[in-house]
This record gives structure tokens, C-alpha cells and sequence, in this order.
């Protein structure tokens, strides 16, 4: 067996291959976009590059490559919260065998400690918790959701048998759009209705950057300055708003106000890998117009929950169960164009998250681990801690 670096256009075309045959005969395997996997090591698009270094290898037996993985080390998060520096590998593919994957794993650790680190975690996003994070250790039967790792499950033996422990674990939670929410969160919604001062409205999508803005403030009071979080720019809430605006289903997305200035907000997007299924891993020309011919036809019947976010000084009133049911009103009685709702990357360590989404009904279909190695062995292992 042989590692190699990538570092040609041919290496690139094989690490981005090479997943296709392994998951031929898996009938819930939706290939990511080509455009996709080149984004992560590209500068100009992420933008991790400008705080870190990121390599990545194939891994070839008797020419034919049987394994790949990338490894990174991101300086914003390195030494943060962390007991030693830690890197991080992610983009993991192999077949099933041990000492293939060992050597993949041995070229991370290898290329990591050169760069002073003492730890790595895995699979992991060189970037944001948003994509690319957490093998997938149960809910195999599910389709994977947009940019999320899909595995097979000796994927887990693999990780565990070489070393790897679980530092926290990742929930996707999915409920029937249609079903009846637990009582508390009405009773909650009722009780905060009485107070005239809140109001609730869908997005429209002529009045985007107004909604930016209202994303913003919230999101600015709800979690910047927080564990090192920095504050949301206007630039940035534009860029966020423009980039969701090709998926947007406006109704699916509600903001709330008191006094009409914006306190919370309950973002849902449509499920694009429902619609990028069809395209087999290429946006060119072809794919663009089936992914056009499948929005046109709204064959796509999943709705992700992508982020819920309430003002510190309205937190604890039923806000929370308020905007939902506001939103439920939409989706389960006006608008019923989403018979599923999937929630993403609700971790393990957010017990009060936990309640909530349990609250509306929720329940958990897939189950995602963030693995943490310790180079020394004679050091204390410690799972991530509660919040």
C-alpha cells in the first residue's frame, strides 16, 4: 500500500473518485458535489486557510486508491478550551480493512505532531461545525442531509480500534411535521400570545436584507462574545442571506418582534440533498437543470431546521414555544408542503437544547461521533463537558 499526496489535478480527480465505486451498491449514500469537496481545500473559498494549513493523500494498493483522507490545523481552535493543541483530520473513505486505515491515520498524526500538535479529532470540517462533522453511528437507514458525513458502520471500528474515543456526539432529531406538539410547549405559546407586544411573520424574500439585519441583531445578542463568538457583521448577515436566497422557501422561515423590533428568529431550509441526489455529484450544466427541473416539480419533501435563536432578555417567557407555533400554523395547516422536519447538530452536550427539541415533538434518527485521539496515551482522556 501507498500513500500519496495529493498535488495534481489527476490526485484531486482520484481523492474525490474514489468514494463513488466503495458506495455503489448503498442505496441511502447521496454523493456530495464535486464543487463541494474542492471547496474545502480551496484558500479563496475557505477562508479557515487564513488561520491554518490543510493537506490531504490518497491512499493506493497495486494501483487503485482504497482509502483518502485530509488533516489540518485551524490556530483559532487548536488551543482553544483545549488541555493540548489539537488538530484535526476529516474527508475519511476507506475500504474495510484495519492497517489500511491505520496508515491513513498514521500520516495524520505524523503530518500533525510535525506542526507541534498532541492531539487530533476526527472526521471533523477544516472550518465550521455546520458540514463535514461527526461519523455517522446510527440512523444508517437515512439519508444523509446536505454536507453531512454518511459512513458505512465499520467506519466505527476502524476509528475505535486505533485509538480514537468519543469526545461528544452530534444528534440529528427528525418529527413528523404533521404531529401534535407536547402540551407544554402550547401552554407556553398561549400564555406569551396574551402579550400584544410580540408579533410573528414569515420572511419575504423582497424584503431580504431588512431580514438580514433583524438575523443579525439577534443573533448578535444571542451568542457574540460568547465562547469567543464575534460579533455578526452587516456584511456578513448579507452574505448569509444571499447565499440561502437560490433555497429559500419564505415561509419556512419566521422571525419574531417585541415591540416591533426583532427578538428571535426559527430558520428552516429546504433539504437540497433531496433535490442534489439527481445530479451525481456534478453542478455543470446538466445537473443545474435537473436540480432547477426538481425545485420546479418541489419533489423534495424534507425541511431542515436549520438554527432557532432567542434574545437573552426574552429567554425563560415561552418565546421559544410561541415562534414554533407560529411557524406550525404555516407548516401544518396552510402551508403543508413538508410532511418531514430534520434538526442537525444538536450536541450531546446541550442538555437545554435537548429539552426543547424533545419539546416539539422531536425524536433522534441519526447519531453522529466526534472522535478525540491523545498522541501520549498515559494522559487523561476527557469527554467534552456539559454545558
Amino acid at each position: 500500500m501507498e500513500i500519496i499526496e495529493v498535488s495534481d489535478k489527476t490526485h484531486r480527480k482520484l481523492f474525490i473518485q474514489m468514494a463513488v465505486p466503495l458506495y455503489k451498491n448503498e442505496p441511502n449514500w447521496i454523493r456530495p458535489l464535486d464543487k463541494d469537496i474542492e471547496a474545502f481545500f480551496d484558500p479563496e473559498i475557505n477562508k479557515t486557510f487564513n488561520n491554518g494549513e490543510c493537506t490531504r493523500w490518497i491512499l493506493q494498493d497495486d494501483g487503485l486508491t482504497i482509502g483518502r483522507v485530509a488533516a489540518f490545523v485551524n490556530e483559532k481552535t487548536a488551543n482553544k478550551d483545549n488541555v493540548q493543541p489539537t488538530g484535526g483530520l476529516g474527508l475519511f473513505e476507506c475500504i474495510n480493512d484495519q492497517k489500511a486505515a491505520d496508515l491513513l491515520f498514521d500520516t495524520c498524526k505524523a503530518w500533525l505532531q510535525e506542526r507541534g500538535m498532541e492531539a487530533m479529532d476526527g472526521p471533523i470540517n477544516f472550518g465550521e461545525r455546520d458540514r463535514w462533522w461527526g461519523l455517522l453511528v446510527d440512523g444508517f437507514e437515512k439519508e444523509p442531509n446536505y454536507q453531512c458525513n454518511y459512513n458505512f458502520p465499520y467506519y466505527q471500528q476502524l476509528f475505535e480500534n486505533y485509538g480514537f474515543q468519543v469526545y461528544f456526539q452530534g444528534f440529528t432529531f427528525i418529527r413528523n411535521t404533521f404531529d401534535p406538539f407536547h402540551q407544554r410547549v402550547m401552554e407556553k405559546a398561549e400564555v406569551l400570545n396574551r402579550d400584544k407586544d410580540y408579533h410573528f411573520e414569515h420572511l419575504k424574500k423582497k424584503l431580504l436584507v431588512k431580514y438580514g439585519e433583524d438575523f443579525r441583531t439577534v443573533y448578535n445578542k444571542a451568542w457574540a462574545n460568547r465562547e469567543g463568538v464575534p460579533q455578526m457583521s452587516s456584511e456578513q448577515a448579507s452574505s448569509i442571506m444571499k447565499k440561502m436566497k437560490p433555497i429559500i422557501d419564505e415561509k419556512i422561515i419566521w422571525f419574531a418582534y417585541y415591540k416591533g423590533e426583532p427578538v428571535a428568529f426559527y430558520i428552516n431550509l429546504p433539504e437540497v440533498n433531496q433535490i442534489f441526489k439527481y445530479v451525481n455529484g456534478k453542478l455543470d450544466w446538466i445537473g443545474k437543470l435537473k436540480f432547477l427541473y426538481h425545485k420546479l416539480r418541489k419533489t423534495n419533501k424534507k425541511m431542515m431546521g436549520l438554527v432557532f435563536g432567542v434574545a437573552p432578555e426574552h429567554q425563560g417567557k415561552g418565546l421559544d414555544g410561541a415562534l414554533v407555533m407560529a411557524t406550525a400554523q404555516m407548516v401544518q395547516k396552510d402551508y403543508r408542503r413538508y410532511p418531514i422536519l430534520e434538526m442537525n447538530w444538536v450536541q450531546d452536550t446541550n442538555r437545554k437544547m435537548i429539552v426543547v427539541v424533545k419539546q416539539i415533538g422531536a425524536e433522534i434518527g441519526k447519531v453522529h461521533n466526534t472522535y478525540r485521539m491523545l498522541f501520549d496515551e498515559t494522559k487523561e482522556f476527557k469527554r467534552l463537558p456539559l454545558k
